[in-house]
């Protein structure tokens, strides 16, 4: 394990947290690559739940380098209540480092976002309205503000003008909202400036230091494949790459410095916000997965739609991540249930059948799944540490998945406890885990 991706391998929420925190312990350090504070990574170690937002789950170890990459976008208040919140905890952040490069989310972003969802009214995407599609436009328009513009007076009251001034009309129905005067504003990211400047830092050459030393870095992604605003199901996506090709592009290292590519799946689906769900469980079995796998939004709490695991889009992630191993997490969900039903192709209008991921929005949104139908078990697996101790439905239940999507299975999440999981022969001979299967 030198430089490992871990990316979400459906819609978001996998409990690629959990994952990156597993790893961690082997790694010297976790780099944070994309997206902003619109997604969340729940971690529960000795009883306590920790909830992350911007700052990567290695931070839970003393001594690992946090970087947050230039490709992420950072709402500073954000980012300086976690600090402050770990530190409340206890827990050391002295090894958190933050490009000078990554974009700033700034006040009008908020209000930029809220009022174009408010706008689309029956059509809203479903964002989670925290500045961060505006704060990626403003940075493709060349608008953005940077890091290190935190540390310059001058240039960062002459930036937050020219940023402002095309956005006049937009902000019209604003004018009175305190946030937007320039003084307040500029003398209020000073301030974030002077509170985190200790953590500011070329991150580039730090990673490519430790990369070149052959030290072990893994590189986070927030949301899931299929919500990349490339290959996703656009326009219900996210305003970023949440694919491993952005674990380059977001951190500034080149892709021959990539040795592993994990997906992050869990063992059925979840979407939250709006946009095509071919599996979509909208009936008491749905319920049931919701209540069961805790399915509420770790940054919104929204409720998330729930539907059966679909090996269509899953494979169609596995390929455009090149994915070296999947991690199935919160297989405990569905012990109790007598049958189990996987996605193998999709119907569509006139009953056309597709065996791949539908490239055509209007293909995709009449797309119905065709199912396989598998044998459920009834057995408790949450103390299951081994292959051999899980019942045999769901050992074939993993096999089926790995087998239909061509990627090994590494590593099983059993339950929500760090260590309710099961470390594959494939698992363990990539990471040097402690403990294979038997």
């Amino acid at each position: 394990m030198a430089g490992i991706v871990i990316v979400g391998a459906q819609w978001g929420d996998e409990g690629k947290g959990k994952v990156v925190d597993l790893l961690a312990e082997r790694a010297d350090a976790v780099v944070r690559f994309q997206g902003g504070n619109n997604a969340g990574h729940t971690i529960i170690r000795d009883g306590e739940t920790f909830k992350f937002h911007l700052i990567p789950s290695g931070i839970l170890y003393p001594g690992k380098k946090c970087v947050i990459g230039n490709g992420v976008v950072i709402d500073p208040k954000v980012l300086t209540d976690e600090i402050d919140g770990l530190r409340a905890r206890g827990i050391d952040t002295g090894g958190l480092r933050i490009s000078a490069n990554a974009h700033l989310i700034m006040p009008y972003h908020l209000l930029l976002d809220h009022a174009g969802e408010a706008r689309l009214g029956k059509l809203q995407i479903g964002t989670t309205r925290r500045g961060i599609g505006p704060c990626y436009a403003d940075k493709a328009a060349r608008l953005g503000i940077r890091v290190q513009d935190l540390l310059d007076e001058k240039i960062l009251k002459k930036k937050i003008t020219a940023a402002l001034d095309p956005k006049r009309l937009s902000l019209r129905p604003f004018q009175k909202d305190p946030s937007l005067d320039l003084h307040a504003m500029t003398e209020e990211y000073l301030t974030y400036g002077h509170r985190i400047e200790q953590y500011i830092a070329d991150t580039s050459t730090l990673v490519w230091e430790l990369l070149d030393e052959r030290r072990n870095v893994i590189f986070e992604g927030a949301q899931g494949a299929m919500l990349d605003i490339d290959h996703g199901t656009y326009p219900f996506v996210t305003s970023s790459n949440p694919v491993s090709g952005a674990a380059c592009v977001g951190s500034g290292v080149g892709p021959k410095d990539i040795d592993e590519i994990w997906g992050i799946a869990k063992a059925y689906v979840t979407r939250v916000g709006a946009g095509p769900f071919p599996t979509e469980l909208d009936d008491d079995i749905g319920t049931q997965i919701r209540q069961r796998g805790g399915e509420f939004g770790t940054t919104t709490g929204r409720a998330r739609r729930t539907g059966w695991l679909d090996l269509v889009a899953l494979r169609y992630a596995a390929r455009i991540n090149t994915l070296t191993a999947l991690a199935i997490t919160k297989l405990d969900v569905l012990s109790g249930f007598d049958r189990l039903h996987v996605c193998t192709r999709y119907r569509g209008e006139e009953d056309a059948v597709f065996e791949q991921f539908p490239y055509h929005q209007s293909v995709l949104h009449h797309a119905r799944a065709d199912y396989e139908e598998l044998p459920g078990w009834t057995e408790d697996i949450g103390e299951a540490r081994t292959e051999s101790d899980l019942p045999d439905a769901a050992r074939e239940y993993l096999e089926f998945v790995s087998d239909f999507v061509g990627v090994p299975v590494a590593l099983v999440g059993v339950g929500p406890a760090r260590d309710q999981v099961i470390w594959t022969r494939a698992g363990a001979d990539s990471v040097a885990a402690p403990a294979a299967a038997s």
